[in-house]
């Protein structure tokens, strides 16, 4: 499918950050209208028919751009995309307008099993395939342009073929997709796998990329005392990915900035002020000459 089947749905986003949207924040966001770019919410905690979270969100979207990121259609599996999922985000994507909708390249089902967990796919021909058939699929049920997210991943598969890199973009070529580059994800998968993480963003297709994730992620060790990182979103964005953020945006320029926070949640100012900290380096950069480029330090010397 050509990109030019769709209109760029960053033109409803504005070039700034955001910050996804909990239950626990409604009352503070109604009351103090805070400054903000916009707010993204996990299609799957608003498919229901009505009820309280949907009168909140109706509220703020009268006054916030949206995003609507799905965790549950399971672009990578092999099996056929459930039509009934996909009706009801069709649904909710009608009634909010969100800007920018956006998935994982990842699998969570199986025969008729659903599972609590995005789990990785192998990068071979037959992948490909699978993954372009149904982000077609999804982005004709929608008759809109989806965003696919890199994954956070602890292993790769003996059988891949691919690099996670090209797999990605090649899927964006055949199916003119945009990308949500997720930063963290690519830090986490890079310690854990033990490959260069500015190497990847280094080749990772730019021009594609409608939004950019920033989360945190817990640090633990494996069996042999390796680093192992966990993507948990339960913290504050470390300080290695928010350079990694600054090195992407140095050529990108602003781009609709999501700060992730899902679990061990904070305070709304705790939130908010992670989301200045995007903007700034955001600003910074629109105002900055053009440079050379950061110097380049691998996983490791930031992951003992």
């Amino acid at each position: 499918m050509s990109d030019s089947s769709f209109v760029d749905a960053r033109l409803s986003v504005p070039l700034r950050a955001g910050v996804g949207l909990k239950a626990e924040h409604y009352r503070t966001i109604l009351e103090s209208s805070p400054d903000v770019g916009f707010f993204e919410v996990h299609a799957e905690n608003y498919m229901g028919a009505g009820g309280p979270p949907h009168r909140f969100l109706s509220a703020i979207r009268a006054s916030y751009p949206l995003s609507v990121h799905g965790v549950g259609l399971s672009i990578g599996a092999d099996r056929p995309l459930d039509q009934d999922h996909l009706r009801r985000l069709k649904a909710l994507v009608a009634r909010y307008e969100p800007g920018l909708f956006s998935e994982h390249l990842a699998w969570s089902s199986h025969d008729c099993g659903f599972l609590d967990d995005l789990l990785p796919i192998p990068y071979t021909d037959a992948s490909l395939a699978r993954v372009v058939q149904h982000v077609d699929q999804v982005q004709e049920a929608l008759g809109r342009r989806m965003l696919l997210e890199n994954p956070s991943t602890y292993l790769a598969f003996d059988e891949n073929t691919y690099a996670e890199v090209d797999f990605i973009a090649a899927v964006a070529r055949r199916t003119g997709c945009g990308l949500l580059l997720d930063v963290n994800n690519a830090y986490v998968a890079s310690v854990n796998q033990q490959w260069d993480p500015v190497a990847y963003l280094d080749a990772y297709p730019l021009a594609a990329v409608q939004e950019i994730h920033l989360a945190g992620h817990a640090r633990e060790a494996d069996e042999a005392g390796r680093p192992l990182l966990i993507d948990t979103h339960d913290r504050h964005v470390a300080d290695f990915v928010w350079e990694l953020f600054a090195r992407v945006i140095r050529r990108t320029g602003p781009v609709p900035t999501l700060v992730e926070w899902d679990a061990n949640l904070p305070g709304w100012l705790t939130l908010a002020a992670e989301a200045e900290r995007a903007e700034a380096i955001m600003r910074a950069t629109a105002r900055a000459e053009p440079r050379t480029a950061v110097p380049h330090r691998r996983a490791e010397e930031h992951a003992t």
